[in-house]
Parts: structure tokens; sequence; C-alpha cells
């Protein structure tokens, strides 16, 4: 097993306390064989950028052995490497090499379902109803005469029916199993006591060979309500969730992460992360418990439109969150299933503008920043053709929906035209735009105004002024429509945003970072700064 990377802070607090992650997507990071796909090597080939960048861990999204139904979202063997991306000893170096570097490694972790070709649903195909096999899944008879009709009517996140019903090995038409997502992801039944037994096991493994914690995917689902009843409100996006959602945030779910937590508490630093959509703040608390998840996703500035009140009250609402449980706050603006905030913040240049921004009052904040790869280069969505569409989503919604495939185009590394340094093949597995040759980040890198420089410096300036110091902010008085401004309490940092749509004046204080150039004094519309 690899020593884990150094601690970046030398005060008494979890490493995670205050450090910023890096999500990569490794299918979209860097290939290093020409397959077109980014792979594990590839990550390790660019783990001196990373350095450069500043961050302290990586999360990668899945990398496990899959079918790729939903681009390993669905799990055949939690305790191997998909070849797709390489091979257990391929992580090992990965780990080892990072470790080197100070850099943790967390990996992605899929508990609520496995992929239809694992081989536990296999076995339960072939047992048939009523077998030990069907107990580690959610199978149940159709309702109707002939059990012709779903067993409830829960949607299927990626649209459809969250039920499929399965052909038994006599030819007939047999029982139901519940997906809450593809029918290529099985629900696991987590009353099954080999279940968890099983996912224990998953936890050792790579924690054994140095991983330093897990993102875990759908953290709100594993625990069904008592009876599968109906919904009385039908929600079908996974950012919909909310209490009438019989699908996701059952109370039984606190019970599976005390469990967890107590095999992490046997890896004395590593670090668990819920991916949790859950809008009740008393409800969202009781996952970070002291017993529970180390962290929680809270996507409040993700989903906040640019308007300086609204984004005041997702900050405020993030840290309530976790107030009451003497939490850590987690930031975010954007990830693999969120539109990128270039794009999400009005596009080219304003949306560049105000992604800068948002970058500053980010990282301005007490807690764990995480960022989406692409995100240091200012990338945008992409409009992709139809024909390029891989999400599930584009499929199961009958192409009315185009999925998440927009945030996911492969990285741009060098040069001045598609792959730009990603591969050696020029066909990659989402094509990747004409007109990037400025966003590379070699280009970035030579370029002292870029938003790869800005998040470089803001970076460092996070990690070495005693401003940034403290758990708490205070609001900076009512500087007037359209602006925010906030002070971290014990380093006495200020930030400022100015989304009114003219420059503004600013606080006392020494400028030691700014989203745009000043003009006269003034920060100009669309911007953020730093003030000591």
């Amino acid at each position: 097993m690899t020593q884990p990377a150094a601690p970046r802070t030398a005060y008494d607090a979890p490493w995670w306390k205050d450090a910023v992650f890096h999500q990569i997507y490794p299918r979209s990071f860097s290939d290093s064989n020409g397959d077109g796909v980014g792979d594990l090597r590839g990550v390790i080939d660019r783990l001196g950028y990373l350095e450069l960048l500043g961050i302290d861990a990586l999360w990668l999204s899945p990398v496990m052995r899959s079918p790729m139904a939903d681009h390993g979202y669905d799990v055949s063997d939690p305790r191997d490497i998909d070849p797709l991306f390489g091979s257990v000893a391929d992580l090992d170096d990965l780990i080892r090499e990072a470790h080197a570097r100070h850099i943790r490694v967390t990996m992605d972790l899929v508990p609520n379902h496995t992929s239809d070709q694992h081989p536990w649903f296999q076995a339960a195909l072939r047992a048939g109803p009523g077998s030990r096999e069907r107990e580690r899944y959610v199978f149940r008879d159709g309702r109707g005469p002939n059990g012709d009709e779903p067993p409830n009517n829960w949607p299927s996140v990626f649209g459809g029916p969250a039920w499929h019903r399965v052909t038994e090995a006599d030819g007939r038409p047999g029982q139901w199993y519940l997906h809450i997502f593809a029918p290529e992801q099985p629900d696991l039944n987590w009353l099954d006591e080999e279940v968890f037994q099983d996912l224990a096991t998953t936890l050792r493994f790579w924690l054994d060979r140095g991983v330093d914690g897990f993102r875990i995917d759908v953290a709100h689902g594993m625990a069904k309500p008592d009876g599968l009843p109906d919904m009385d409100m039908i929600t079908n996006r996974i950012m919909d969730n909310d209490e009438n959602d019989l699908r996701f945030n059952n109370p039984g779910v606190h019970a599976i992460h005390r469990r967890i937590r107590a095999v992490m508490d046997e890896y004395p630093g590593r670090v668990t992360v819920g991916e949790i959509w859950c809008k009740d703040n008393d409800r969202f608390a009781e996952y970070i418990r002291p017993d529970e998840l180390h962290l929680g996703f809270n996507f409040r500035l993700a989903e906040a439109e640019w308007d300086a009140a609204e984004i005041r009250e997702a900050i405020d609402n993030s840290l309530i969150a976790v107030e009451g449980v003497t939490g850590i706050p987690t930031w975010t603006l954007s990830n693999h299933d969120v539109e990128r905030e270039v794009t999400r913040y009005g596009g080219g240049a304003l949306g560049t503008a105000r992604a800068r921004a948002m970058i500053l009052v980010e990282l301005a904040l007490p807690g764990t920043v995480f960022l989406y790869n692409g995100s240091e280069l200012g990338l945008p969505n992409v409009d992709l053709p139809d024909e390029a569409l891989q999400d599930p989503t584009w499929e199961r919604s009958g192409h009315t929906e185009r999925g998440r495939d927009g945030c996911r185009v492969p990285l741009p590394w060098q040069g001045s035209a598609p792959p730009y340094g990603f591969s050696s093949n020029e066909s990659t597995w989402l094509p990747m735009p004409a007109d990037w040759q400025d966003l590379t980040a070699e280009a970035e890198l030579e370029d002292l105004d870029s938003t790869l420089t800005l998040y470089r410096t803001a970076l460092e300036l996070r990690r070495m002024r005693p401003e940034f110091r403290g758990d708490a902010i205070e609001w900076y008085g009512a500087p007037g429509p359209g602006l925010l401004a906030f002070r971290r309490i014990d380093g006495r940092l200020t930030c400022v945003l100015n989304a009114s749509g003219a420059p503004v004046e600013l606080p006392d204080g020494e400028v030691i970072l700014s989203s745009a150039p000043l003009v006269d004094g003034l920060l100009p519309a669309d911007a953020a700064c730093w003030l000591a």
C-alpha cells in the first residue's frame, strides 16, 4: 500500500476540510494509447499539469469494469479496472505517482445498482422467482391480470418506467426488476446482508491499495420505502428530487451510511463524499452526521442563476445545511452531470467573464471545493450533432432530452486543431470543436490573462495567504443592487461580486486578485475580486 500524500496544512484538521478536488472524467481527460478514449495512463501523463494547477486531490469518475451502458456507472466488477481505462496495476501507479506529488486520489463508488452483466444479476435471471439470487435485487411480480403492468408508477431518471420485465428461463414473460436509472442498471436490495458485505469487501480492496476515499454515487438512494408504494408526484430528473420522491432520501439509507463509515474508520485519513440531491436542509444534514459521510455534495451554487441575491441565498443555504451538525460545506459549479458554467452563465465572452468571477466567489468560501476538469480552461458546453450523442438519456427520452454529453467532450491540451493533443487518434469518443485552439492548456499556460492563469493564481493565494483562515463568513453590509460582498471572519479576506451590469466602487482594502482588470479603480460588471 502506498502512503497517503503529506498534509497540505499544518493545523490539526482533516485534510479535506479546505481541499480542492479536481474531478477527472477519465474517458475525456487524456488518451495514452490512441484509441480515442482517455485512460489511467493518460492521467499519469498529466500529473505534472495537475500539480502545476495546484489541486489537492483527484476524484476519478468510474474506472471499474463495466459494459459502459452509462459510461461506467453500470459496474459489472467493482474490484477490477475496465480494460478501456487500463488495469489495476495502472491505478496502483497513478496512486503512487500522485502521492509523490502530494495529490490524493479518490474514486467513484456505485452502491445503488450494478450492471445487468454483473454475475449476480445474470445468476438472478437464471434462478427464477423466489430464489436466493433474486433477493439481491428488487424483483417483483407485475400488476394487472397477467402481471403485465409495472409493480408501481415510479419513473426512471433516464426516462420511461423504472421497471423492466424479464423473460423467464421457460420463455414466458416473468417478474419485473427495479432500475431507477437505465434498464442496464438494476437496483440492489440493501435489505440483503450479502449486498453490504460485498460492498465492504470492495471498500477494503481499494483502500488497501492506497485510495484516499470515495465519491459515493447516488448516496441518497439505496434504501427503498416499505411496500414500494406509488408516488403522489412523479419527478423525472435527478435534480428535481423533493420530499415526495419515494425513490430517494428514505430514512433507511442512514443505517447503510453508518456501516460504510465504520469500514472507513478502519483507515484513518480516508474520506467519503456523497452525491446528495436533497433540497431539505435538515434531511441533508443527516447524511453528514459524525458517524455517516465525511462530506456531502451541496449543489445550490451550481443551480443558482447569475443573480447576486440568488447566489447569496445559495451560499447561506449551503452554510446553514451543515451548521447544525458542525459539518464541512462543499462547493461546486459544475460536474459531469451539469452544464458547464461558461454556457450556463450566458456563453461566449459574457459567460466566460461570469464563470471567471464565480470561481473567485467559490474559492473565497470556507470548506471543500470540487472543480470539474476543463473548468480551469473556461470550456463551454458543446452542441454536438445528434449522431454523436451517447448519453442513455437521449435514447430513453425518445430523442427529446439531449443528455449530458455536451459537458463531457475531451479536453484540449495543445495544438490548433482536433484532437488537440488529447489523443493521437483524430476520431475521439465525442467529437471536439474546431475552434478550441485558444482554449488548450498549452495556449492558456502562456497567456497571463487566461482562465487557467486565473485558476492557478487563485489556488496559490488560497493556499498561501492567511486571509483565507477560518470557518465562517459575514456579509459586507448592503453594497447595492446586483452586488454581493462577504468577508472571512478570521482571515479578513473580502470577496466582492458585481452582477449589477455597471462598474462599482470597491470597499477599502488591497486588491490581491480580480477576475477582470479594474477600470479607473472600479470593478467592472460581471467580475469579482479579492481584497485583503
